[in-house]
């Protein structure tokens, strides 16, 4: 590819906000509340027409555990969004009351009005189908972001930015340190989420099972489907699926290999492949779980390809599968987290991953380890914060900070941080780390 130089050419320029979050997942949304909430004018920036990613336009189907199997440790706006959540959808609002706020259900749509609602009532403004497409720096302060949208290129600047984009792309360009995937760049397979409609709930519930959940593998009904070699696109057994409403069930499921959310070619190939994959799951279910399936419809697959993981900032700390398993606390944590070890297998390792996931790490009950506040911290950058799954781990700790109950707090705990900083002129490391504790203690946060 040759490169060529772009000539001058007059952006307008926005300068009116302190805060700028760039992408509107769970840790993108909690910040710019945050933010606004601590009396910084915030902008969050978009590139999809809809905040929340993966459990939105993405299609997860569940909330990965909120509790550590004794309590909620994912609280403050992250407990709110759930309730919020759970309180909307019929099957599973007993969970409110039974404390059992594991593996939820989850409504994509009524979650997008629950992320708007939560971030502009919050004051903060959304741009929505707006891509950051570039920066521009002062040595380790970033200047300013280039954003592309129907109103063509338009420059914002702020005190503080926040980088939630999942793939720690203003770090990146900012020349931040960063790692991505194992030791030779391999990184966890994709997964494009989709839902079945038109599925007989009672047979779903009482008549086996897609997916292990209590029976015995032998009534495991992927394998069934793989060993009969006639659906070739199932690539593997990962079958997750969940309830989201009346004769509604949501798929996370299927592996593509080889993507790369840097690489949009990778991307565009791996979303063909993910649709095709929904429609063999379809069929599939039809023919070896005929009781419920038989006249289920593929009604829709996510817009968003599930990914888990790309680059990891090399921030002021960096966490470690040892800190995971010692449980470690710390003196600037800012949220805890318990969600286990989830590394997705390599192509050459289906095997393995079909009864036990070998990568596998989990906590005991009311275990969980703290999440620094120096893991937000990019080097090389002053008024510069990482909240999701780029923040600074090792690649085992990744794979479990890297899902959405702990997204919810980090984010919490960035766009608080932001909003101090913001008024001492930036500095992100400036900020009294006590008075980011106490803030979040004061919304809800759990910081034993």
């Amino acid at each position: 590819m040759t490169m060529f130089t772009i000539p001058a050419r007059s952006i307008p320029l926005d300068t009116s906000y302190d805060v700028i979050v760039a992408g509107g997942g769970p840790a993108g949304c909690t910040a710019a509340a945050a933010a606004a909430r601590g009396g910084a004018k915030t902008l969050l920036i978009e590139s999809t027409a809809c905040l929340g990613g993966m459990g939105t336009a993405g299609l997860v189907s569940a909330w990965c555990p909120f509790t550590d199997k004794t309590q909620i440790i994912y609280r403050g706006l992250a407990e709110k969004v759930l309730r919020d959540c759970t309180a909307g959808i019929a099957h599973e609002r007993h969970r409110l009351e039974s404390g059992k706020l594991d593996w939820v259900a989850i409504d994509p749509e009524r979650l997008k009005r629950i992320y708007d609602d939560l971030v502009t009532k919050a004051g903060a403004t959304v741009l929505f189908n707006a891509t950051v497409a570039g920066i521009e720096k002062d040595s380790e302060r970033l200047d300013l972001l280039l954003v592309a949208s129907k109103a063509g290129l338009t420059a914002f600047r702020a005190k503080v930015f926040i980088d939630c984009t999942g793939d720690a792309d203003l770090a990146a360009w900012m020349g931040c340190p960063f790692q991505k995937g194992d030791e030779t760049g391999d990184l966890q397979p994709a997964t494009l989420c989709f839902q079945l409609a038109n599925v007989d709930m009672h047979a779903f519930r009482t008549l086996g099972a897609i997916k292990y959940n209590g029976f015995s593998t032998e009534d495991w009904r992927i394998f069934k489907i793989l060993e009969s070699g006639r659906y070739p696109a199932i690539p593997d057994s990962h079958a997750c699926n969940n309830p989201v409403g009346p004769g509604v069930i949501g798929f996370n499921a299927g592996h593509v290999w080889q993507v790369d959310n840097t690489d949009p070619t990778t991307v565009s190939r791996a979303l063909i492949e993910g649709r095709r994959i929904a429609a063999a799951f379809r069929d599939a279910c039809a023919e070896f779980f005929p009781e419920a399936f038989a006249n289920a419809f593929l009604v829709q697959t996510g817009s968003l390809m599930g990914i888990r993981e790309t680059r990891r900032i090399i921030g002021d700390y960096l966490l470690t599968v040892d800190d995971f398993k010692a449980c470690r606390s710390f003196d600037d944590e800012i949220c805890r987290n318990c969600y286990f070890v989830d590394v997705h297998h390599k192509q050459n390792q289906i095997a393995a991953f079909n009864v036990n996931n070998p990568t596998a790490l989990h906590l005991g009950p009311g275990q969980s380890h703290g999440v620094p506040y120096r893991c937000l911290l990019p080097q090389k950058a002053s008024n510069l914060l990482v909240a999701g799954r780029s923040i600074s781990t090792d690649r085992p700790t990744q794979g479990s900070t890297r899902v959405m109950p702990v997204c919810l707090a980090m984010g919490e705990a960035a766009g608080v941080a932001a909003a101090i900083a913001a008024g001492i002129g930036g500095a992100v490391r400036a900020i009294d780390i006590q008075i980011l504790r106490t803030e979040l203690r004061r919304h809800g946060a759990y910081l034993p």
